[in-house]
């Protein structure tokens, strides 16, 4: 991610599993979300709306363009079903 802009999904913590193997020594990285992930589950939320046909194509259009975008360009449109607030950009000015 860019030191420029940031996503309000992309500080969001991801519940970590335990593994067999155990972690590395001196491996204390966290995962976190990924910067569309959001975009992701509202695609998912659009295929029990109704006619998949008709829900589907509008969230799927902006998890596309998320996924395609540079990190911190990615589209700032609401949710289509999610009651989440819209991603938002972070411009530093120099």
């Amino acid at each position: 991610m860019s030191s420029g802009s940031s996503t309000s999904s992309s500080t969001r913590p991801v519940h970590r599993r335990e593994s067999p193997w155990g972690t590395p020594d001196g491996d204390h990285r966290q995962p976190t979300a990924h910067r569309c992930n959001d975009r992701a589950e509202d695609v998912i939320q659009a295929c029990f709306e109704g006619n998949p046909f008709r829900t589907i194509p509008g969230p799927f259009k902006f998890f596309w363009q998320c996924m395609h975008s540079k990190p911190g360009e990615e589209p700032t449109e609401p949710f289509y079903y999610l009651q989440l607030d819209p991603p938002t950009r972070e411009v530093k000015l120099e």
